[in-house]
């Protein structure tokens, strides 16, 4: 096989599986955060975040990576919204930082920028989660 077809047909990421201590705390703590439980097999926790085509699972035996030792990255159109409702419902949520032209800086984007900013929290676990706000996505999306 020389690898003339691959990119020839869609390949979409559909699930991330996260490694996690305490299938029914982490479970309630996503869905605390509005992520909606799917239908799965028993032994399968999987939740799906609003507004998005993919979803994390987690369940015993499922991931044999250290729990919160998973990162991915959580994006949202308004940055500043987004945090304001993880923090008000409880959610422990880092100050916002956006790269610029020598590395991450504290504080949003000074022309918010699309893909600039970011905020991260965790999940009990410890897994992280970055916040990052795409307002139009870049050719090629």
């Amino acid at each position: 096989m020389d690898g003339s077809q691959l990119g020839t047909f869609d390949q979409r990421i559909e699930v991330l599986i996260i490694p996690v201590s305490d299938v029914d705390r982490s479970s309630a703590f996503y869905q605390s955060l509005g992520w909606r439980l799917d239908v799965t097999p028993p032994g399968v926790v999987q939740l799906t975040p609003p507004g998005s085509s993919a979803s994390v699972q987690f369940g015993a035996g499922l991931n044999p990576a250290q729990p919160g030792s998973s990162s991915a990255y959580l994006v949202v159109t308004d940055l500043v919204a987004a945090r304001e409702a993880l923090v008000a419902a409880g959610v422990e949520v880092s100050d916002y930082f956006h790269r610029g032209p020598d590395g991450f800086t504290p504080g949003l984007d000074p022309e918010r920028q699309t893909y600039a900013s970011r905020a991260t929290f965790a999940d009990p676990d410890g897994n992280l989660w970055i916040l990052q706000e795409i307002t139009t996505r870049l050719p090629g999306r």
